[in-house]
């Protein structure tokens, strides 16, 4: 199998060897993570940009206010040297009970894989969230400012033997009073493994039906 018809099927691809080796676990790039380690130690919580620093207002992205019925994305995965190597469409149905968001979220890979997540999103103070879900290791923490909300969680993937943990930073912005778009970054000992960027639009005049009841 060559490597321009190899597509991966899974989001372990991230991490095992595979036949063109773009696995996180490939001698060569653990090598250069032992040479980049003592950098890496110095990087990392200084990568990403403070929330504090976002300066676009409105529309203000309360995450009760957009996750909320009936919403759809479409994204792509890519590779840590940013290549596109999958695509996906999902349904996302969003309901709040006493405060609690629950979003049930159902993708669809091009190459047929099918996922499901369903995360339930709890107030805290200070425009904070506790986020978990059944894949998340403990609680992630969101919160939001202005147009922005920010998730940082990790993820427990498994692999074919065992699982291994990766830190998430999912950053998110409303750009109009349906559209959200999402930039995801998966990272491990502060190194960039993958990245996921995709649109979310919530469309209030289709009927979502969710709950115990539903």
């Amino acid at each position: 199998m060559s490597c321009d018809s190899f597509r991966p099927s899974s989001p372990r691809w991230f991490f095992l060897p595979g036949p063109c080796g773009r696995g996180f676990f490939y001698l060569p790039v653990m090598r250069r993570m032992v040479c980049f380690c003592a950098g890496v130690l110095l990087l990392v919580g200084c990568g990403s940009a403070d929330l504090q620093d976002h300066k676009i207002s409105a529309p203000e992205f309360r995450p009760e206010s957009f996750f909320t019925g009936f919403l759809t994305a479409q994204g792509v995965v890519r590779d840590r040297q940013g290549g596109a190597i999958r695509q996906f469409n999902a349904d996302i149905s969003a309901c709040w009970v006493d405060g609690v968001g629950t979003l049930d979220e159902d993708f669809v890979f091009d190459d047929g894989e099918v996922q499901k997540r369903v995360w339930t999103l709890t107030p805290g103070v200070d425009q904070t969230f506790i986020a978990t879900a059944g894949d998340v290791v403990g609680e992630g923490v969101g919160r939001w400012n202005g147009s922005a909300f920010v998730l940082d969680y990790t993820l427990r993937i498994q692999l074919e033997d065992s699982a291994i943990d990766v830190r998430v930073d999912d950053r998110m912005y409303r750009v109009s009073e349906h559209v959200v778009v999402n930039q995801s970054q998966m990272t491990k000992f502060g190194v960039r493994v993958g990245e996921i960027l995709l649109t979310i639009i919530r469309h209030p005049n289709v009927d979502n039906q969710c709950g115990p009841d539903a």
